[in-house]
């Protein structure tokens, strides 16, 4: 059984992951200072990953009607074709982007020598880059979030793939990018969201085969502690936050990470 400290920290980390996720501040930047902080070590190299699809999976409850009426759909409805078709296109980048760059992500750009440096810089330049882009995006075009162009859903998944970047928020590359691209704030959301599961099943299952034999059965309860923390809090988040920067815009969030990463840049520089 893991310790109760181990428990504790796998706990903190669900509840970051939750917050997170669907926010434009990078829920991976996050989970990565709060391990070191904690010096808590990922069972594996799994958990920061799996936990993620935790958050994910609180989209499929949340949106299970439209997944499921587009399912069924498939054999008889164009729409509903014209749905799936939209968010394979938009996953394609990333998908590609993952299988060529996986090592050179875990390993270099993930290090722990140099993760906290590139997501101070990440988090100041993101949150500049949405104060100033949400100054002077475009009046948006597209307006349904279930019903863009095949065009735009394939330039919207090459905005995801910044993500790849620690301190790169995935979902704020796709909001603010889908901005710039004319989409709707609030309908670049709601694709967003849908992206999200299969970006993040391919992602979890891709740790979880290559790490398969690291993972005890200790990791395994751990990873399971976090997953449903981060899935019940990422409820809540998915719930409110369409509703929320449709009110608010992304520009708060812009604000939090120059704060943030201000912050841990001043840290490193000082220790």
């Amino acid at each position: 059984m893991p310790s109760f400290p181990e428990i504790l920290q796998a706990i903190l980390l669900g509840l970051i992951e939750g917050l997170t996720e669907f926010l434009p501040v990078s829920s991976t930047a996050h989970l990565l200072v709060a391990e070191q902080a904690l010096g808590f070590r990922p069972p594996g190299e799994v958990f920061p990953i799996v936990i993620q699809f935790g958050a994910i999976l609180s989209v499929v409850v949340v949106f299970w009607q439209k997944f499921w009426k587009a399912f069924v759909g498939l054999p008889t409805s164009a729409e509903a074709r014209r749905f799936a078709l939209g968010i394979i296109v938009a996953f394609i980048p990333s998908a590609v982007a993952g299988l060529l760059l996986h090592d050179f992500i875990k390993e270099v750009l993930f290090n722990p020598k140099n993760s906290l440096w590139v997501i101070s810089i990440s988090l100041i330049l993101g949150g500049l880059l949405i104060l100033f882009f949400e100054r002077i995006a475009p009046k948006p075009v597209h307006l349904d979030g279930d019903r863009l162009p095949l065009w735009k859903c394939f330039q919207i998944g090459l905005c995801q793939c910044l993500a790849i970047l620690p301190g790169v928020s995935r979902s704020g590359a796709t909001i603010l990018g889908g901005e710039l691209l004319k989409v709707d704030r609030q309908a670049g959301a709601a694709f967003t969201f849908y992206l999200a599961v299969p970006t993040m099943l391919g992602a979890s299952v891709l740790d979880i085969v290559k790490y398969r034999g690291a993972i005890t059965q200790d990791a395994w309860i751990l990873i399971a502690i976090g997953f449903v923390v981060s899935f019940l809090v990422a409820y809540v988040v998915v719930k409110t936050f369409i509703g929320f920067i449709g009110k608010y815009g992304l520009k708060p969030f812009g604000w939090y990470r120059v704060l943030a990463g201000g912050a841990l840049l001043a840290f490193l520089l000082l220790r």
